[in-house]
């Protein structure tokens, strides 16, 4: 395996979308985005139409990580192109998008906490996307996929817009809140007592140094950030959804974080979930935020109300949450065998 690039056999382009709607967003953030098109072998000197698969990253994610590459192993930017590399898997559009914000992560969501993320992607993205390249403008022929956030938003936007995507991959995503996320509100709150109980002093702090040097870094900055997505003030400053002194639970703070857990989402959207032509779900047995117990309960869901089993996949492996990216390219077949071409 190589160290360094490897050359692909399709290619990937870079462009900007100069989004409107992401101007004037409540943290400052650029409204000029970086979006990575991978085109397949024998796009080129043709006038096919392909389906598109959209990948969404997990928090903290931004898209030129996209490039980074692991010790002995391959980016999914190589992983996708092996994908369509020799023919055997109908070849698709790969679109990686940047949700990146300044509290590391935007879940995808339309908050007055963080801007208009879902639109953006929805609205501005996808058109973009479909005005410049050859893809079937249609659900059936429209997925998207990620991991953990990634993933999360991979589960909700085919729910809210049934009208663009028809096909998802959830790769451990976030869902069933009160064990992916409650553990680390206790973790915060002891974390809190050396900040006097203010996530802001904190925030500070994590400014005046290297990020992530500290125990707190990682579950206080994901605290603050999904509060910004999930429960905002009217001001748009985040609102914990727990005291920060005694870790009590703000109980209508909390149902706003419960109403966009996939799991409890299933109901409200019940038709446009039946509707899907293709859904991937995995995650590792050992995943450091329950995120299996999630996954199961997400699939049982769709069982209940009545999606057809040939249109899910499901499988628990043995892992925790992380290096699970050599499934990404194993659910990017899959799906790129049943979007409609």
């Amino acid at each position: 395996m190589l160290p360094w690039r490897a050359d692909l056999a399709g290619r990937v382009e870079e462009g900007v979308v100069d989004s409107t709607l992401l101007r004037d967003n409540p943290l400052g953030d650029p409204h000029e985005r970086p979006v990575w098109v991978y085109l397949p072998p024998g796009y080129d000197g043709q006038d096919q139409r392909y389906p598109s698969v959209y990948v969404i990253q997990g928090y903290t994610g931004h898209v030129a990580m996209w490039a980074n590459r692991m010790p002995f192993r391959q980016p999914f930017l190589e992983t996708a192109d092996q994908v369509f590399a020799d023919g055997s898997t109908p070849p698709c559009v790969v679109v990686f998008v940047d949700a990146w914000t300044s509290y590391g992560g935007s879940q995808f969501v339309d908050s007055r906490g963080t801007g208009r993320y879902h639109s953006y992607l929805c609205d501005e993205v996808v058109p973009w996307v479909d005005a410049r390249y050859r893809t079937l403008d249609a659900p059936a022929s429209r997925a998207i996929s990620g991991k953990s956030s990634g993933g999360f938003g991979a589960m909700i936007t085919p729910m809210l817009r049934p009208d663009l995507f028809g096909a998802l991959a959830t790769h451990a995503g976030d869902t069933l809140y009160e064990h992916c996320y409650l553990p680390d509100f206790a973790d915060g709150v002891r974390h809190l007592r050396a900040y006097d109980g203010d996530i802001w002093r904190w925030w500070d702090d994590f400014h005046t140094r290297p990020s992530f040097t500290e125990a707190e870094d990682a579950s206080l900055l994901t605290a603050l950030g999904c509060s910004a997505a999930f429960s905002p003030g009217d001001d748009g400053r985040p609102v914990l959804p727990f005291d920060p002194r005694t870790g009590v639970l703000r109980e209508d703070e909390w149902a706003r974080w419960l109403a966009w857990d996939p799991v409890r989402m299933i109901d409200r959207y019940a038709d446009a979930l039946r509707g899907l032509g293709a859904i991937w779900i995995d995650a590792g047995t050992r995943d450091d935020y329950h995120l299996d117990l999630g996954a199961q309960a997400f699939r049982d869901g769709l069982a209940r109300i009545g999606v057809p089993d040939d249109r899910v996949f499901f499988e628990l492996f043995d892992a925790t949450h992380a290096a699970i990216d050599y499934r990404y390219p194993l659910a990017l077949a899959w799906l790129a065998k049943r979007l409609a071409r």
